[in-house]
């Protein structure tokens, strides 16, 4: 038997303004105010869909909610083997007009991405977007007001940061390994590197991995490989056909 039809609980469309209106009026209340980075491509991977060089260069701020109230979820801190690490899981939550309104319309976004991040003023943290669950309210009255942020502790891969947030702009100054975080820049903010008169980019000539890592192995397994692979030949594996 079909449902009445006196009563439309999930098709009226001011009754659903109603519930969002309340939703971003109690986040503006109890949330917080987060910076949010979308993460840019910078050489896609169209095989795999990936790219691990992304960059940030922008930042927006909105209001979002937390949702852990008894502290950070995840592995938390613990030593592993190689070191000790932290594992801090964080589930924010944005209202689909507050993220359409402060991000969607300037970026062209429908929905927060996986990869982006969340840079959370109040304990400094930079969180990395994991997950985004899109139906953690589940149509409360006929639709979706929200979008939930799965989010764990930001591990820095070599990304270029160039946010204008200081305190995230650091994270590259500190840890980056890449030639480009030392090369300069030119007017029309190109990377420039110094380079020899065939093109070869410099490096330092007194460069020794042993005197970096003394735990290091390379010359007694290039020892050992002299036995079988002659590495004085422009390619070893060519068998004389260069």
């Amino acid at each position: 038997m079909p449902t009445s039809v006196y009563f439309n609980n999930y098709g009226s469309s001011q009754e659903q303004l109603l519930i969002e209106n309340l939703i971003v009026e109690s986040i503006k209340i109890y949330g917080y105010d987060v910076f949010y980075l979308p993460r840019r491509a910078k050489e896609k991977d169209n095989i795999y869909g990936e790219d691990p060089s992304g960059y940030y260069n922008n930042n927006y701020m909105i209001e979002m909610y937390i949702k852990n109230v008894d502290g950070f979820e995840g592995d938390g801190d613990f030593l592993s083997k190689f070191n000790i690490e932290i594992r801090d899981r964080v589930t924010f939550t944005v209202t689909r007009r507050s993220f359409n309104d402060e991000v969607g319309v300037t970026e062209g976004m429908v929905r927060p991405l996986e990869g982006d991040l969340i840079y959370f003023p109040l304990n400094r943290k930079v969180f990395q977007v994991k997950f985004v669950e899109h139906e953690a309210i589940f149509y409360q009255l006929g639709a979706l007001q929200t979008f939930d942020l799965v989010c764990e502790l930001f591990e820095y891969s070599g990304e270029t940061l160039d946010t204008g947030i200081p305190e995230i702009d650091a994270i590259q100054a500190s840890y980056s390994p890449a030639l480009t975080s030392f090369s300069l820049l030119t007017e029309d903010f190109n990377y420039y590197y110094i380079t020899d008169e065939d093109g070869y980019k410099l490096v330092n000539e007194s460069y020794d991995l042993e005197d970096i890592d003394s735990t290091t192995d390379n010359y007694e397994l290039e020892v050992e490989g002299d036995g079988f692979i002659d590495f004085s030949e422009v390619d070893p594996f060519s068998e004389g056909n260069i």
